[in-house]
């Protein structure tokens, strides 16, 4: 594994972190929507994320070891292998005055939590943070190394 496939995975990794902030950012955007365009209120969103490619310590020391590493470029990192909808119940809410309200006065609002949506987007910064750090500790060895080279 060189430089590049590093930098290849910490990039991966900041692209499905901005793609769960955005969900998150979504849900919130939501929290209130009661119409949709297939009906009933909205329904919280969530990311899958996948690993592809072995860039596993272990795998890549066998590897090495073998011989079988020069040259290689085993595209590895993470991915977004869906967008699911949470299929929780929606919380009803007694508002006789909303305009989607039933019979019986409830409104069927999202199954948005606003706290863990703010966590996920919390967590989504940081891990997107850390995959920037990553990044720049990469840079750094290479300009390092070709200081060593003159």
């Amino acid at each position: 594994m060189g430089f590049l496939d590093a930098m290849d995975i910490s990039a991966s990794g900041m692209s499905a972190e901005r793609i769960r902030l955005d969900v998150a950012a979504e849900n919130i955007a939501n929290v209130n929507t009661t119409r949709t365009a297939s009906g009933g209120p909205y329904r919280r969103k969530e990311v899958a994320l996948e690993s592809y490619g072995d860039s596993s310590f272990s795998s890549v020391l066998r590897k090495t070891a073998a011989g079988k590493m020069k040259g290689e470029s085993g595209k590895a990192g993470v991915r977004v292998a869906a967008i699911v909808t949470d299929k929780r119940e929606t919380k009803r809410v007694y508002n006789p005055d909303h305009p989607d309200a039933g019979e019986d006065g409830y409104v069927e609002m999202p199954n948005v939590d606003t706290v863990k949506e703010t966590v996920d987007g919390m967590s989504a910064t940081r891990s997107y943070e850390a995959n920037v750090t990553a990044l720049n500790a990469i840079k750094t060895m290479m300009q390092k190394a070709l200081e060593i080279g003159t």
